[in-house]
């Protein structure tokens, strides 16, 4: 069985990343060789707040992100997931923006993925909030997706 991966916004933005910072460029090639060479390894899911998301920029990048990740399958915005990521934001755990970050976490959590893939190490892949998100999820009796940048799934990949 494959591990499911939630492809959270920062995948398709960086994979289309044309600023010239080193830090960016770095990132969007680690992204495209994760999405290129390892990304079959893995079952992906996405949603349609990602989708909202990449639709807040410029047309023509937007078209071209999207076009990234359409065939993939997205999870349900549902009740349970809405109390989930309102539950997030309560705990301090998320920023209160029930579409972005808590969403995405709601999302990758209810519906059981054993990766959250993201440049999103503000919020998301930050390991000062682990702690609190797995003691949120062992009270709730939920898993706690690995929460992880396409360099750290690459480098996992490649040594599984």
């Amino acid at each position: 069985m494959k591990a499911y991966v939630y492809i959270e916004t920062t995948i398709p933005s960086f994979y289309c990343e044309t600023r010239p910072q080193p830090e960016m460029v770095a990132r969007r090639n680690w992204t495209r060789q994760w999405w290129d060479t390892c990304r079959q390894a893995y079952e992906l899911v996405t949603s349609a707040a990602v989708f909202d998301e990449l639709n807040l920029a410029p047309p023509q990048k937007a078209v071209e992100m999207l076009d990234l990740i359409r065939p993939l399958p997205r999870l349900a915005r549902t009740d349970p997931v809405e109390a989930l990521a309102r539950h997030y934001i309560a705990e301090k755990v998320m920023p209160a923006n029930l579409g972005g970050d808590a969403m995405h976490l709601a999302l990758a959590t209810y519906y059981r993925c054993h990766f959250l893939l993201t440049w999103n190490c503000t919020h998301l892949a930050n390991a000062h909030k682990t702690k609190h998100r797995q003691a949120i999820h062992r009270r709730r009796n939920l898993p706690s997706p690995v929460l992880a940048t396409p360099l750290e799934l690459l480098n996992f990949t490649h040594h599984a």
